[in-house]
């Protein structure tokens, strides 16, 4: 997310971000944000939203989600519901909860520079091609925003098979240059046959497969 918004030459601190769903994904994406500088301004979960657009106290909502499992309650900014959080203006949306949110009825409503897909599929089809019709848009696709808690599996999965294990520091490292070479990579495809950022990463992602299948051969 850091590197496309410098791609976009957007300073942390001006960057507003709204997050709908506040939970292990949602809280986690907000706190890596917040870190780099960026204002949280509306965050939401299955109760409802809350939007503020001088930010909302990140620390106190962590808080008090620790404490009454949900953000039914918090007083940190105006109550909204998840749909009208959706519209709301800001730099970075992220969806990072539930699938098909962004759809035909509010793809043109939106107010952001970034559309990050944190959840699985929150864009339908029609949604997309509003998107991509809009051209003010950056969209970072699911398969490419939310890999990291894959590429982590897979990292427990290595660690395990060889009964060696990194500190944290060394597995934040190799996930984010795995990242950095991942983005890199679907930038170049884009470029390459001028398509959406979506269609390039599944046109890289069933390519590999493809050349693995093809090296490797089929087996269980």
């Amino acid at each position: 997310m850091k590197s496309y918004l410098q791609d976009m030459n957007i300073p942390p601190e001006k960057t507003t971000v709204i997050i709908q769903g506040f939970g292990n994904v949602g809280s986690e994406a907000a706190l890596a944000l917040y870190e780099w500088g960026a204002e949280i301004v509306g965050i939401s979960d299955f109760t409802g939203a809350i939007y503020n657009p001088k930010g909302v106290n990140l620390k106190d909502a962590l808080a008090y989600t620790a404490q009454n499992r949900s953000l039914q309650g918090f007083t940190g900014g105006e109550a909204v519901t998840n749909d009208e959080l959706l519209e709301m203006p800001c730099t970075v949306l992220i969806p990072a909860a539930l699938e098909r949110v962004i759809t035909g009825k509010n793809a043109a409503k939106l107010k952001c520079r970034v559309l990050a897909e944190g959840a699985n599929g929150p864009t339908t089809n029609e949604a997309d091609e509003i998107i991509t019709q809009r051209g003010d848009i950056e969209l970072i696709p699911d398969v490419l925003c939310n890999s990291g808690g894959v590429i982590v599996s897979y990292f427990e999965w290595l660690q395990n098979l060889q009964n060696y294990y990194w500190t944290k520091g060394e597995v934040f490292d190799k996930l984010h240059r795995m990242l950095a070479k991942a983005k890199s990579s679907v930038d170049e495809t884009q470029k390459k046959y001028g398509c959406s950022r979506r269609t390039a990463a599944l046109v890289l992602g069933i390519s590999r497969v493809a050349e693995a299948k093809a090296k490797r051969g089929l087996f269980p």
